[in-house]
């Protein structure tokens, strides 16, 4: 099977460089029309300049292929309705986004400014709202759009200095959840990358000789796999190196403790069978554990 994406229009944020640069190459090497989104600014949010994304553009234009330039700060909401209406304006159509610009300001949570939590989590919480609220009443009206948030490993299983950043790439885990079943009706299919590449976010975190094997390019086969026509839905798939893997949310089966005998003593008596695996299940949104407690609740309810 060739995975092509001829006739649409893809929006990839943060493809001045790194991961965003080497999806929006891909995808246009494989027919995509690409809005190359790019603030320009240095690892920690501060400046701005146009000249990456524009050099994007100017490569796959050279290679054949047709790309715009916008300097969009995804935290802001009135430049990405103006990146999507410039897309629009050309192409008449979004068939894919790609949420992966970010930031980096690691600091342990002591040392930690508030204004350094907040705006990580403009950039990467809000600033996947943003782009995803911009193209969404479109994909909705067209039945068709793929979207990518870009996770993290920090964020699922946490990382020594990275509270903000964390926290933002497990928020776009619950925002993906839940557009996950708003969409599916419309064929909007919304999927996660937990990536592992070096890029100049991770440059001055690993030896060269590291580096070397996290490309960007071992990252972005996965990225397209979630983005093209018979993509998968709630899926997180993890890259980086040349290995791949999915990360799931799971809940066990658990257990029932009656009215007469909640206690935080009884919770604790009953931790084994709280925390026993053989029964866990993937629920399929959040009422699956409301219906599982009510369910418990009925079976062992005594009769009148």
């Amino acid at each position: 099977m060739s995975v092509r994406f001829d006739g649409q229009v893809a929006i990839v944020t943060g493809a001045g460089n790194g991961l965003g640069k080497s999806h929006a190459l891909e995808l246009a090497a494989r027919g995509a029309k690409v809005v190359v989104n790019d603030l320009g600014g240095a690892r920690d949010g501060s400046g701005a300049s146009s000249e990456a994304a524009q050099a994007v553009v100017r490569e796959i234009e050279s290679n054949g292929g047709e790309a715009i330039a916008h300097g969009a700060n995804v935290a802001n909401y009135a430049e990405v309705e103006d990146m999507v209406q410039q897309a629009m304006n050309k192409w008449g159509r979004v068939d894919i986004l790609i949420n992966n610009a970010g930031i980096l300001r690691d600091k342990t949570f002591a040392k930690m400014e508030l204004a350094d939590f907040q705006l990580v989590m403009d950039v990467h919480v809000m600033g996947s709202v943003n782009c995803t609220k911009a193209v969404w009443e479109i994909m909705r009206a067209q039945n068709y759009g793929r979207i990518v948030m870009t996770t993290s490993s920090s964020g699922m299983y946490g990382n020594f200095g990275q509270s903000n950043y964390g926290a933002a790439k497990m928020a776009v885990l619950g925002l993906m959840n839940t557009l996950v079943l708003e969409g599916a009706k419309y064929d909007i299919r919304v999927n996660a990358l937990a990536p592992t590449a070096g890029t100049r976010m991770t440059e001055d975190l690993m030896p060269p000789e590291v580096l070397a094997m996290l490309t960007p390019e071992s990252v972005t086969a996965g990225a397209l796999t979630l983005c093209q026509k018979d993509a998968p839905n709630r899926f997180i798939l993890c890259a980086g190196a040349g290995g791949y893997a999915s990360t799931r949310l799971f809940e066990t089966a658990g257990t029932f403790i009656s009215t007469e005998e909640q206690s935080p003593e009884a919770v604790i008596a009953s931790w084994d069978k709280i925390c026993d695996q053989s029964g866990q299940a993937e629920l399929a949104s959040g009422a699956g554990q409301t219906e599982k407690f009510l369910t418990m609740a009925m079976t062992n309810a005594q009769p009148a």
